[in-house]
């Protein structure tokens, strides 16, 4: 019969003392944690009967942080995602207790965004957002500024020079990345369309800014449509693609810069053969993985949101810990580029 393990062998396989053990185990005095977090893999890796109880007391000694999210679109695949690596990022924030407050707007008003960000007012120590940029949200913003919450925008800037930081993509990058794709699978001279969310979506402007110059730059001899708004839906960006084939008999390629892509999808599926025309995305979803196996989506231009969220998560701990900064700043993220072969 395999002997059980004692608190000296926790100490031997850890390289400590036996009181330090006795310290971590029983929380008599503070051990720093690189060593309390020794002494409980040392228990853990020989099978010591009390290495759960190690790993409650290590986490007892960390300071309780709470982070609060607003987000939007609650029944989307990419932000059901969100919400998932959001939960996983604050788990996993070293040194701290983390726990996250998630709140979904129900719809893209302002006043929705600002009414659940100053709900969080009590609940949180810091505020990260998908909002549209608008005064409502610049006022909820302000509020929460001067009562010592810092606030943070997601994907989207909004309230600048009063929110902290923005973390997301460089979105006028990722217009001119759009553009390039489809300059080079379009060889011919013909027009290409654009969709956008909403006139509020500072980092739709600037994906719409970054693809028209672009094709100014490089592509000349493609004509960029007017700009349509789809309000991020799928049933008015499903009609106003059917509505551009049927009236553009030369449309080479469409880029949606926001949501409502799968309606976009499903017009080309319904109209046109794969690579007629050149369709470019945001966010890897099942739908949109689907049309890059099948081509009629050519490039996905996707956030890495694993990293976004361990990155905004550090940067909202370290603002409560160092307080509010004067200066607000921008976080870029490296987008990741999904084509169809690479799926």
């Amino acid at each position: 019969m395999a002997r059980r393990a004692t608190i000296s062998d926790v100490a031997r396989e850890a390289g400590v003392s036996v009181a330090t053990v006795d310290r971590v185990l029983n929380g008599r005095e503070r051990v720093r944690e690189a060593t309390a977090l020794r002494v409980f893999e040392a228990a853990r890796r020989i099978g010591y009967h009390a290495a759960p109880l190690i790993a409650s007391r290590i986490q007892a000694e960390k300071p309780l942080r709470r982070f609060g999210f607003v987000l939007h679109k609650e029944r989307q695949a990419f932000y059901r995602n969100f919400a998932a690596e959001i939960e996983r990022a604050v788990a996993a924030a070293p040194g701290i207790r983390g726990e996250a407050v998630i709140e979904f707007a129900p719809s893209q008003a302002p006043s929705d965004f600002a009414r659940l960000m100053r709900g969080l007012r009590g609940r949180v120590d810091a505020v990260a957002a998908t909002a549209v940029t608008h005064h409502e949200v610049t006022g909820a913003v302000e509020e929460l500024k001067a009562e010592g919450i810092p606030c943070f925008a997601l994907l989207n800037d909004f309230a600048q020079g009063v929110r902290q930081t923005y973390v997301g993509l460089n979105n006028l990058k990722v217009g001119r990345i759009a553009a390039s794709m489809i300059a080079m699978a379009v060889h011919r001279p013909g027009k290409v369309a654009v969709f956008v969310g909403g006139y509020r979506w500072h980092g739709h402007e600037l994906r719409e800014t970054g693809f028209r110059s672009y094709f100014r730059e490089y592509a000349p001899h493609v004509t960029v449509l007017d700009t349509l708004v789809n309000l991020e839906t799928r049933q008015l960006t499903y009609e106003a693609t059917l509505d551009l084939l049927d009236r553009h008999p030369d449309l080479r390629g469409i880029y949606c810069a926001g949501g409502g892509m799968e309606g976009a999808i499903a017009a080309l599926r319904e109209a046109r053969q794969p690579g007629d025309v050149a369709l470019v995305v945001n966010e890897l979803t099942p739908e949109s993985r689907a049309a890059l196996l099948d081509r009629y989506v050519v490039l996905a231009i996707c956030t890495p949101l694993p990293r976004l969220c361990a990155d905004v998560v550090s940067l909202m701990n370290a603002a409560v810990e160092q307080g509010i900064s004067d200066l607000s700043g921008q976080h870029f993220l490296q987008p990741e580029l999904q084509l169809p072969e690479s799926v």
